[in-house]
C-alpha cells in the first residue's frame, strides 16, 4: 500500500510497505492530500478512493476508542 504522508516542496513523501519514498507532485492527481492511498498507473498515480475512505474510517474509530468518544 502507498499512502501520502506529507508534501515537501515539489514532492510527496509516500509511505510504502518497504519504507518512505519521494514522488514528484506532477505525477499525482491535483486533488491529492495527506492520507490518500495511491496506486501507480502507467504514467503516474491515481487515488484509491475506497481504500482511502476505509483507512480514514479505521483511523477515526481508533482515535475515538483511545479518547473515549462515542461517535
Amino acid at each position: 500500500m502507498m499512502i501520502i504522508d506529507r508534501f515537501e516542496q515539489n514532492f510527496a513523501v509516500v509511505e510504502t510497505d518497504d519504507g518512505m519514498i519521494n514522488i514528484e507532485r506532477e505525477y499525482l492527481p491535483e486533488d491529492s492530500s495527506e492520507g490518500d492511498v495511491i496506486v501507480p498507473t502507467g504514467n503516474g498515480y491515481i487515488i484509491d478512493g475506497e481504500a482511502t475512505a476505509q483507512r480514514r474510517k479505521s483511523m477515526a474509530e481508533r482515535l475515538n476508542r483511545l479518547t473515549g468518544r462515542k461517535e
